[in-house]
């Protein structure tokens, strides 16, 4: 279950989640279905609404990356859209990836090249602390403009990076970082146990919270 079990209900309304990426949209579904919900409620992404191409996200934080990505999908659905930008920040590589983690390796967004030049990064580094951030922003295109400004939320995991993959779930840098209070990486974790703990099940719960309470106002 999610850290907080608690659903709320919105109705009659799709939500547009700002991305292509497969694995990202099925982990962003669960975790917005736990905390958003109701009877007609339907979240979509750009393939579901016909967005062709690729956002460009050249800002310089994860806030700007995913204001710029929900900013753009609302524009061009008009619904209210919400878009994350997450990354891996190393302490010994003074931040690296970061807003770069998708592409560390070059612009083809290969998982385990990047797992690769990390691991590459790290080889000769004794301090392996690390954490995931994720911003997620939330857009509200000019029909919606009654449930106030946009806004961001942030989540944050600490961890460390091993030096050997372990694990056979989730995507990007999963299988390298340890939470150490579980002793498990992200990729041996069920998904319920990594929503309870991960960057973005902790960033959408903040989401879920304020976008509900934004629209239960105005009902």
């Amino acid at each position: 279950m999610p850290r907080n079990s608690q659903r709320h209900f919105l109705n009659d309304m799709k939500i547009l989640i700002a991305s292509k990426n497969k694995g990202k949209i099925a982990e962003l579904q669960r975790l917005l279905s736990a905390h958003i919900t109701g009877e007609s409620i339907e979240l979509v992404s750009l393939d579901d609404v016909g967005f062709v191409g690729d956002i460009e996200e050249n800002g310089s934080t994860f806030a700007e990356n995913a204001m710029i990505k929900a900013n753009a999908a609302a524009a061009f659905s008009g619904l209210i859209s919400v878009a994350d930008d997450s990354g891996l920040e190393v302490n010994a590589l003074g931040g690296e990836p970061g807003i770069y983690s998708a592409r560390y390796a070059g612009e083809a967004h290969d998982d385990s090249a990047n797992n690769e030049k990390l691991l590459s990064r790290l080889a000769d580094k004794n301090d392996r602390s690390a954490a995931f951030v994720c911003c997620m922003a939330c857009v509200f295109p000019k029909d919606f403009a009654k449930y106030g400004e946009d806004f961001t939320v942030f989540g944050k995991c600490e961890g460390e990076i091993i030096r050997e993959y372990r694990g056979e779930g989730g995507f990007g840098y999963d299988p390298l970082f340890l939470v150490s209070a579980l002793g498990k990486t992200f990729a041996e974790m069920s998904a319920d146990e990594k929503n309870a703990v991960s960057h973005r099940g902790k960033a959408v719960e903040l989401l879920g919270l304020e976008l509900c309470a934004r629209i239960k106002n105005k009902i």
